[in-house]
């Protein structure tokens, strides 16, 4: 059965760093909103969507079900700018260091900036410092912008997303966040799937957040 790539794409490729998970909140609201027979959204901005399932009998409640896929994905969160202009950061959520080289982000300052991850070159490098493994605090982000420019549009505290293409590869999608974007869509079309059936429970489909 083929997969709705457009939409599972347009929920990867939509930013949404651990507690900064505005944007793709509203993509999974609007999706979703005519779905279900109630939408709820907790102060902490999880989505409650809910199917009702038939009236159970005697009076009793229905027994109810929750199925959960968090809409955060991994990303960082700006913690300095140098004089040079280079922005500092934490992570926010696992990763591999080794995976920083040269990966394009998107900061989410008062406009999104394009950056690219940059550490020391390995040409001025000591032989000490080739051999060892590259930590997250030996990186930083290069927005190509001078000093000034990037403090107007940029401050401590704005998340940081990762710029990554979402394409098809044979059989397989590639793109960032499919962990777990993929969750978000998998729920989405489940929802969309029962929209018209009955079902003997009530179902409630929670989009969380700041799972990482």
């Amino acid at each position: 059965m083929a997969i709705n790539t457009e939409l599972l794409s347009k929920i990867c490729t939509t930013p949404g760093a651990p507690g900064f998970e505005q944007k793709v909140r509203e993509l999974v609201i609007s999706e979703v909103k005519d779905l279900v027979d109630e939408l709820e959204i907790d102060n902490m901005g999880n989505v409650y969507a809910i199917k009702r399932g038939t009236a159970a009998t005697d009076g009793e409640r229905n027994k109810r079900v929750m199925v959960g896929a968090h809409m955060d994905e991994i990303g960082f969160i700006v913690t300095h700018i140098d004089d040079n202009g280079f922005i500092r950061f934490h992570t926010l959520g696992g990763f591999d260091p080794k995976t920083l080289t040269a990966q394009r982000v998107i900061v989410h300052g008062k406009e999104d900036v394009i950056g690219v991850m940059a550490s020391k070159p390995i040409h001025v490098m000591s032989p000490e410092e080739r051999n060892k493994v590259a930590k997250t605090k030996d990186y930083f982000i290069d927005t190509g912008m001078s000093a000034e420019k990037v403090k107007e549009l940029v401050q401590v505290g704005d998340s940081i997303t990762r710029e990554r293409e979402f394409i098809e590869m044979g059989d397989c999608v590639n793109g960032k966040s499919l962990d777990n974007r993929l969750a978000v869509f998998i729920l989405l079309e489940t929802l969309r799937n029962l929209k018209d059936q009955e079902i003997p429970f009530d179902l409630y489909g929670v989009f969380t957040v700041q799972e990482e």
